[in-house]
């Protein structure tokens, strides 16, 4: 996405060298090998859910690399006022800070910040993917997960860092649990009261349903309560069904993975491929684009996507262990300061 000014010349070599026999990258990497991607959760505080990535960070010197950070957050939303829909709802939005493009003038900026929302916003908000506990009362309350995404820096392939950023904060988002509440009138001779407020504690005659699973909410249900403020809740529906992206760079010959700034700038074709892998069924091409003046015969593009399928699956598979082993960190973590009070 990054765009930096190369000469004719330049782009010739680096061209050459992607093409040579064997290939020569730079860094000395092979063709479909990543860079080097770190990865935290947990990162903002206030968030109900964050994580903060670097693909390409250098190890000696300690800096570079494409920087991002994702973050998530929970807003009630009311249905009855039009103000949501029922069942909750997923925005996105991506900013990128003005150090990360110093070359790109103000609107150039924003158009870069709109694409990146863009492909971003459709392809997690698709209905496929919704979660099923962003539903608080049926027809009446829901959540709007707002998903922020700042690009701190760009050193190449931001899309597929953008999303695996995506991926991992919605991994770390928690759902708060709530409770259905009812306003029903005192029975004559109880009380002087004009109203009480029952909270549904079960589905027996005469009290509702459960308020603990926001599934299960009961219909006439007035307002909801939270039933422990320091519970975190629940983790968000559908962990294994958020997608990664991967870049196909397409050259006349090959393609490769993982671009730098200068590759991107000297190759003409990219095929961004986002696909989803929910547990038990087969993988879903979520989204597909195609940038650059260079073009692709149908077969090519199959193949590409075939391709594409192969090398998102690892990807995923990699992004997963390492969320699963921020898990267990942060766990032990909490369970070290829980000990030592």
């Amino acid at each position: 996405m990054a765009s930096v000014s190369l000469s004719k010349a330049e782009k010739s070599f680096i061209q050459t060298s992607l093409q040579a026999t064997p290939p020569l990258r730079a860094d000395g990497r092979a063709l479909l090998d990543y860079r080097t991607v770190l990865l935290e959760t947990g990162v903002a505080s206030q968030a109900n859910g964050s994580a903060k990535l670097n693909v390409g960070k250098a190890p000696l010197e300690g800096g570079g690399g494409t920087e991002v950070l994702a973050a998530t957050k929970l807003e009630v939303e009311d249905v009855e006022n039009g103000d949501g829909l029922d069942g909750g709802r997923i925005v996105c939005a991506v900013t990128c800070s003005p150090s990360a493009y110093p070359h790109l003038s103000s609107n150039a900026l924003d158009e870069v910040q709109y694409d990146l929302t863009m492909i971003l916003h459709q392809t997690i908000s698709h209905q496929t993917l919704h979660p099923k506990n962003l539903g608080i009362l049926p027809k009446k309350k829901s959540w709007l997960l707002n998903l922020d995404v700042v690009v701190f820096a760009d050193a190449g392939n931001v899309l597929d860092a953008i999303f695996m950023a995506a991926r991992a904060a919605l991994w770390d988002t928690k759902v708060p649990r709530t409770r259905a509440i009812q306003y029903q009138a005192k029975k004559a001779g109880s009380g002087t009261g004009s109203g009480d407020m029952d909270v549904d504690s079960g589905n027996e005659p005469g009290h509702g349903l459960s308020g603990f699973d926001t599934r299960d909410m009961a219909r006439t249900a007035a307002d909801f309560e939270l039933p422990d403020y320091w519970d975190e809740g629940e983790v968000l529906d559908g962990r294994d069904r958020w997608p990664v992206c991967v870049t196909l760079n397409v050259l006349p010959s090959h393609h490769y993975l993982d671009a730098t700034t200068p590759e991107e700038a000297s190759t003409p074709l990219k095929l961004h491929l986002a696909f989803s892998f929910p547990t038990d069924q087969p993988c879903h091409l979520q989204a597909l684009r195609l940038l650059g003046p260079g073009e692709l015969q149908l077969p090519q593009l199959k193949t590409l996507i075939a391709d594409g399928e192969k090398y998102a699956k690892e990807l995923f598979t990699a992004l997963e262990s390492k969320l699963r082993d921020e898990d267990l960190r942060r766990n032990v973590k909490a369970r070290d300061k829980f000990a030592s009070r």
